[in-house]
């Protein structure tokens, strides 16, 4: 009888080593930490692009009314936003696109019903659109930016949420003033951290893929962004971490006004 432990961890140790198809797969905790090829990383990226929701804005508001409606279980928060994040991707690959607010909805039902909750659609979606058009700016937000902006760095804001959507988050949390421009990938149709979400805002921008630089406070994101050549700021927000097979970004810092210092003293 053939041993399947032994057989299948023999497989794992050759595969980490070989690689398959061609392509070594690390194993946990020892990403890869090179740095990019054609890529300076003492120089300024021409494009800084800023995911929004929690990176810049505070999502205390919408996570205490999301947990109001998922009886009070905080433990059903971070369930709700990997439960959103996932079927976002799942639209993604299907070819298919709904906004991402009306996906989170979605899947808060789902999260309900798994944990007998009763909940209907329009109580899911308010508790979601309702706090998220106003969510405040982190307290650091205002000030790096313009810090940034003075510095004569090219802002962008990239996000999930849809184009009405950040503007009208912007407008209340008075960002507005502080971007060259607004991206969402409502316009493609691609949620990130699909490659084509980045490969296409970094076209949008009339740049290559290695002069942008995205700065976020979710590990995925800044792993889509490596992924697709770009350069990366991570935000360390509380519960934020990042991905550990995926490449370091040249920043992780605790907040924006540490990632502002750093930016601002490249040549």
């Amino acid at each position: 009888m053939i041993d399947m432990t032994n057989e299948r961890r023999n497989f794992l140790k050759k595969s980490a080593i070989v690689g398959l198809g061609g392509a070594a797969i690390p194993q946990f905790g020892f990403a890869a930490q090179t740095k990019k090829e054609n890529q300076d990383l003492s120089t300024k990226p021409k494009v800084l692009f800023f995911d929004v929701n929690e990176t810049l804005l505070d999502l205390t508001a919408m996570k205490k009314s999301v947990g109001e409606v998922l009886g009070g279980r905080p433990d059903l928060l971070s369930l709700w936003f990997t439960t959103m994040l996932q079927y976002s991707l799942v639209s993604t690959v299907g070819r298919q696109y709904n906004d991402f607010g009306i996906i989170g909805a979605a899947a808060l039902q789902m999260v309900a019903a798994n944990n007998n909750i009763s909940l209907t659609e329009e109580e899911a979606r308010e508790s979601i659109l309702t706090p998220i058009r106003s969510l405040p700016a982190h307290p650091e937000v205002k000030e790096s930016l313009k810090r940034l902006k003075d510095a004569g760095y090219k802002l962008v804001s990239f996000t999930n949420s849809s184009n009405k959507g950040v503007e009208t988050q912007f407008k209340n949390a008075g960002l507005t003033q502080y971007f060259d421009e607004r991206l969402s990938i409502e316009d493609i149709g691609k949620f990130k951290p699909h490659s084509d979400a980045y490969d296409w805002a970094a076209r949008k921008m009339g740049i290559q893929p290695s002069e942008c630089m995205l700065v976020a406070a979710h590990g995925w994101d800044i792993a889509g962004a490596l992924w697709a050549n770009w350069r990366g700021a991570f935000i360390s927000r509380p519960g934020a971490q990042l991905y550990p097979l995926a490449e370091k970004p040249e920043f992780n810092e605790s907040d924006l006004k540490l990632i502002t210092d750093k930016l601002i003293a490249l040549k």
